[in-house]
């Protein structure tokens, strides 16, 4: 009698609601009111900006749980982010900044004055090579860069770019260049822009920009992008979906092999990877912001 007891006390211990729970949760709640665009993965991991105060927000894909690694700061924006190197890359918006942020523990690092204050800048996304972190500016035909020195380290000041070739700037208010990608050598970057879903792939060296033939496939509300091998995720927002697009070698061009949707996409803006998982960030554009509006963040194969 005494081993049965002791028996279904362990059961009653290992089967508890905790130890029951799915792992790697298909939907992950961020706080309300957070207003989210950008996200980024570092194992099991996973950051989440703020458009309202710029705050990030930390957390584990196994669980879902989490907390605000970056407080908030009234006036700043987070838009697109990336982890590398255990730093915290982060896109201002229409501030006009960037900056960088200690991945464990939130402290500040570096801040970019890009753009000057008051300006139609917009800086939207970020993607970090091995020698350079780049930003997107959606209102202008420039990227930014900030060097990475000895030890990954960033520089203090940010260059800019100006791109040439194939990439023409839209009428006043349109969105151009958003989400941004590089290729393995870092030497090739592939950004989207956004009014018209055109796909560039532009010389980091030059700032020269080639369209890339993507076989007439609709990119247009091309957000955040995603580049794994020659495969690559453009996730359009308000259409709620993700084009999958293969790509040559030299990135000249691409085919459109599938699309993926997912009933709980709402306007998803940005996605980041963790095996042959793909995290989706809920923005929901078309929901007014209260402080009880609710955001997630949605799990899809890849």
């Amino acid at each position: 009698m005494r081993r049965i007891a002791l028996l279904a006390l362990a059961l009653a211990v290992v089967l508890t609601p905790a130890a029951l729970a799915k792992p790697f949760p298909k939907t992950i709640s961020l706080p309300n009111a957070w207003l989210p665009e950008g996200i980024a993965t570092k194992g099991n991991t996973f950051y989440a900006g703020s458009r309202a105060n710029g705050a990030v927000y930390a957390g584990d894909l196994r669980t879902g749980q989490g907390s605000i690694l970056v407080p908030g700061v009234a006036g700043r924006v987070a838009t697109g982010l990336k982890e590398s190197h255990g730093m915290l890359f982060v896109s201002g918006a229409g501030t006009g900044k960037a900056w960088v942020f200690d991945a464990k523990t939130g402290a500040q690092l570096r801040e970019y004055q890009l753009v000057a204050a008051g300006t139609s800048s917009f800086i939207n996304d970020v993607i970090v090579t091995k020698d350079a972190a780049w930003f997107t500016d959606s209102r202008d035909d420039v990227l930014y860069r900030v060097a990475l020195g000895k030890g990954h380290q960033p520089a203090t000041t940010a260059t800019q770019v100006q791109l040439t070739g194939d990439f023409q700037l839209g009428a006043a208010g349109q969105f151009n260049l958003n989400g941004i990608e590089a290729a393995k050598n870092g030497k090739t970057l592939l950004a989207i822009q956004s009014f018209n879903g055109k796909l560039y792939a532009i010389d980091a060296e030059t700032g020269a920009a080639k369209l890339v033939d993507v076989g007439g496939a609709d990119l247009t509300n091309g957000d955040g992008i995603l580049l794994h091998g020659h495969t690559l995720y453009v996730v359009r927002n308000t259409n709620n979906q993700i084009a999958v697009l293969n790509l040559s070698h030299d990135f000249t061009s691409g085919k459109l092999v599938r699309t993926i949707t997912d009933p709980g996409f709402d306007v998803p803006t940005t996605i980041a990877e963790r095996g042959n998982r793909l995290y989706a960030v809920n923005a929901r554009f078309s929901t007014p912001p209260t402080p009880s509006t609710t955001y997630t963040i949605v799990q899809v194969n890849r």
